[in-house]
């Protein structure tokens, strides 16, 4: 976790880092907990449909633990929640991502070197189904044209994601019914 007040003493910042990572700990336990909830309600005949809340610190935490592989090449992975939208930040290795692969179009030169990037999506989940629709990408404070990051998507994402797109539809697994991203949380049912 960001420290949040910078210290004077090297006393007060030992007790905050301890702090953090108490927090951190504690958050990825709850997560831990809730996503083996998820997965013995789902195996029930009749899932209980009492709703199972992330709070975006369990999320985080849960991310930054070493419980998610991340793909090569990103880093840092955060995600804020808001009524039907998710904005995600990550530092991105493009080098590591598009290694292997080559491309003459001048338009994916962007996609090259470590970037600050910052996704912004409309997403929930109805009737077990999964939707994701990408609003907008931008590389360093820089909006990424829709077109140029759809050809990303075709040349270095989906060879290796298939399921990927800027405009998704999955299956939600476990019987996860419906999925509702709120204020710094999100709510899923299961039935």
């Amino acid at each position: 976790m960001k420290a949040l007040i910078l210290c004077t003493t090297i006393l007060l910042l030992g007790s905050f880092a301890a702090l953090a990572r108490t927090s951190h700990s504690t958050d990825v336990a709850s997560t831990e907990q809730k996503l083996r909830h998820i997965e013995a309600n789902g195996q029930a005949a009749r899932p209980d449909q009492t709703p199972t809340v992330f709070s975006e610190p369990e999320i985080n935490s849960y991310l930054a633990s070493d419980n998610v592989i991340l793909p090569e090449g990103v880093q840092s992975v955060k995600l804020a929640g808001e009524p039907g939208i998710i904005t995600g930040t990550a530092r991105v290795d493009f080098d590591r991502i598009r290694e292997g692969t080559g491309s003459s179009n001048p338009l994916l030169s962007i996609f090259s070197g470590v970037h600050d990037v910052v996704v912004v999506a409309h997403a929930h989940g109805a009737g077990r189904q999964g939707y994701v629709q990408v609003d907008s990408v931008s590389l360093d404070g820089v909006e990424i044209p829709r077109f140029v990051l759809q050809l990303f998507v075709e040349k270095y994402l989906q060879p290796k994601y298939p399921e990927l797109g800027l405009d998704s539809r999955f299956s939600l697994p476990d019987r996860l019914d419906t999925a509702t991203v709120g204020p710094h949380k999100l709510t899923v049912t299961q039935k």
